[in-house]
This record gives C-alpha cells, structure tokens and sequence, in this order.
C-alpha cells in the first residue's frame, strides 16, 4: 500500500501484480475499490457488468467469503440453457492489449481470460 498526498487530501493506493500462463481465468465477480487495470504484456479478454446486473449473475450468498463472486461460469456453453436470465444481462467485451489501461469502477462485475502469457498490474484506490 502506497499513500499520494495531493494538497489536503491523501489518496491510499494498492498495487497488485498479476502474472500467468494463457487462459487463467478470474472468475466473475468485483471489487470494492476504483481499479486502473494496466496491461503491460499479452492479451486479455475482458468481460464488464454494470452493478444493476448483479441479480442476473447469480452472486454467492452475502455471509459467504464469496460473496463478490458469481456462482456461474461465464465459459459454459450451456450456460445459457441453464440460466436463461443472464442472455438479458447488459455487459461490454474487448481486448485488453499491451499498453492500455482500463478504469474499473468500485462493485462493477468483470470476468477475465488471459489469452496468452501476460502481466498485468491493479491500481486501487479509494
């Protein structure tokens, strides 16, 4: 954890790396806090889900460690037979390439596939 002290205000800042092999997955599911995701090597695919979606993603229960998770499997092909609701769920997919940085509010639900060897840092904050 870093801290910035920007005139009278003080901004706390979390960085987290992420490095893997083609195709880890990140469940879906989201974070409590403003993400700058930066790609700085391979390619990623990235699902995004607004918060009015949550019902749709089928979040495990709210005392569950969990419970920023989705309980279904993006990647299922038959996940649209079992889980008819989530076909009306609005959501946004791109590529996340070397270079790029994209701004992840706090509580949206993202779903993301490495699809070669790649490296990636979080930015958190408050």
């Amino acid at each position: 954890m870093h801290s910035l002290v920007c005139n009278r205000f003080t901004i706390l800042l979390f960085l987290l790396g992420w490095f893997g092999p083609a195709n880890t997955v990140s469940p879906t599911h989201y974070d409590p806090k403003h993400n700058l995701l930066a790609q700085v090597f391979g390619t990623k695919i990235i699902r995004l889900y607004p918060p009015t979606e949550s019902e749709l993603l089928c979040p495990f229960p709210s005392d569950s460690l969990l419970f920023n998770t989705s309980q279904l499997d993006i990647e299922d092909p038959n996940l649209f037979t079992t889980n008819c609701n989530l076909q009306t769920a609005k959501y946004c997919e791109f590529l996340l390439e070397p270079g790029m940085v994209l701004y992840m509010p706090p509580k949206w639900w993202h779903f993301i596939k490495s699809l070669s060897e790649s490296f990636s840092v979080s930015f958190w904050f408050e």
